[in-house]
């Protein structure tokens, strides 16, 4: 993702966006009609490709064309419409499951990406910054290994019984190794990709730490979401889908409300509160049962979009827009990576507690059972119910339900804890009502935008 900063430096921000819109529904037109399981991975990380190119471009095309308090508003719109997009995204996806074949959730995207490269090409200059950043190779390559590396080992934690394999303390030694390198020599680079320095501001370094440890926690609680749902209580992918829709309601309340309100309180004042109330509703799923009725979790999931779009939205602005614009594209892809850094751990974290803690609570309901039945059984609870179908043994299935309750229950408590902290964060690091910072000066470097109507005399 920083390494797409500078390629929008170097060859212009609508450039960079466009190419990794063509990859993406390039990338998506592969996966849909993918004839494997090995193909469909291949084509995902593409689509991950493409998707790190966009992201930045568009941060920095928002940066380049506000100033001032439109910039805070546009950046939290930014945010807002991703918030929504992740929430809505399930129901289209229901939908076309229910009624097309499970190619057409990744075709969909095919039509979306030429909109959107029609609107950028009629509606927006191709910004370049006057200051080119290098591309810096070394700092991609150990940051995407180190990555890689770490999140490998602590899946695999979840997969063996005993951690002192190999093949699971060296993955994450080595993660770690190459990460803490990876720091080594960013801060040596004169204009690095990645700059941790930014990370020493005591507020842009808090504010990015919280919402790493949100968007580690949102993840987490949508990995466990989406097997409760579907797996526990067997909705349907239409119904689980529409089971979405309040967090995407209150995503678009959130945001809008708390632009009103920091206008009047301070960033502290309603972050911190809004990510204590998020991390309680990810606490809550510790109460949520195979028999809870649904209402009450349309308005957990309600209460919890409006919560976290109160954070995500305002933090983000407030940490950018602080920034003089020569810093923006650093900061940017410093906030970017924190954010994508949080959510690739928070799925192999949480995913790594659900199933060491189900294995242990499956595994008194496997006695007596054929042994390729215990072992498909106890690798999760999706696996358990169809091999209970294939068998007949419905009390399997039972079971499996009961320790994926469990399981769920004890990572939503270690995962309100992480919330929590990112809201301790906020409290020590933001500034108290009164010592805000004002907006940053309306004038900065003029970009450049690339098009033969701005190069010529007229």
């Amino acid at each position: 993702m920083f390494t797409a900063g500078a390629l929008g430096d170097r060859f212009g921000h609508r450039t960079v966006f466009s190419s990794g819109l063509v990859i993406f529904a390039g990338s998506s037109l592969w996966a849909a009609y993918a004839s494997d399981a090995g193909q469909l991975i291949a084509a995902r990380a593409v689509m991950g490709v493409g998707s790190a190119l966009i992201t930045p471009a568009m941060m920095a095309i928002l940066m380049w064309t506000f100033t001032g308090p439109a910039r805070a508003a546009a950046i939290g719109i930014f945010s807002t419409s991703a918030g929504v997009g992740m929430a809505a995204g399930p129901v289209l996806a229901g939908f076309l499951l229910d009624h097309f074949w499970w190619g057409s959730v990744f075709l969909v995207n095919v039509p979306v990406a030429a909109l959107a490269l029609v609107g950028l090409a009629v509606l927006v200059p191709n910004f370049r910054s006057p200051t080119l950043r290098p591309l810096d190779p070394a700092g991609m390559l150990l940051s995407i290994g180190g990555l890689v590396a770490l999140a490998y080992g602590l899946i695999r934690a979840g997969q063996v019984a005993v951690w002192s394999h190999a093949d699971v303390w060296a993955p994450v030694v080595v993660g770690l190794v190459l990460l803490a390198v990876f720091v080594l020599v960013e801060l040596r680079v004169k204009v690095p990709g990645f700059d941790p320095r930014l990370l020493a501001k005591r507020a842009f370094g808090g504010g990015n730490v919280a919402l790493g440890l949100l968007l580690f926690a949102v993840a987490a609680i949508t990995f466990y979401n989406a097997f409760y749902l579907q797996g526990a209580l067997g909705l349907s992918p239409m119904q689980a889908g529409t089971a979405t829709v309040p967090t995407a309601l209150g995503a678009l309340a959130g945001a809008p409300l708390a632009a009103r309100l920091v206008r009047r309180l301070s960033l502290r004042a309603v972050a911190v509160p809004a990510l204590t109330v998020a991390a309680l509703t990810m606490g809550a799923y510790g109460f949520l049962e195979l028999r809870t009725p649904l209402i009450w979790i349309e308005i957990l999931l309600l209460i919890q979009g409006l919560s976290i779009s109160m954070v995500i939205g305002p933090v983000t602005a407030a940490l950018i827009s602080d920034l003089p614009l020569e810093q923006a594209g650093a900061g940017s892809a410093v906030t970017n990576t924190v954010r994508q850094t949080g959510s690739v751990i928070g799925i192999a974290v949480g995913g790594t507690i659900m199933s060491i803690v189900y294995r242990r609570a499956i595994e008194p309901s496997l006695e007596g059972a054929p042994g390729p039945v215990q072992d498909q059984a106890r690798v999760s609870a999706e696996q358990a119910r169809h091999v209970a179908t294939a068998v007949d043994r419905p009390a399997l299935a039972h079971a499996a339900d009961d320790a994926f309750i469990q399981a769920m229950h004890v990572g939503a408590g270690w995962i309100a804890v992480i919330a929590l902290l990112g809201a301790a964060v906020l409290l020590i690091t933001l500034p108290a009502a009164g010592k805000k910072k004002g907006p940053i000066p309306e004038q900065g470097p003029m970009p450049e935008p690339d098009s033969e109507q701005a190069r010529s005399p007229a």
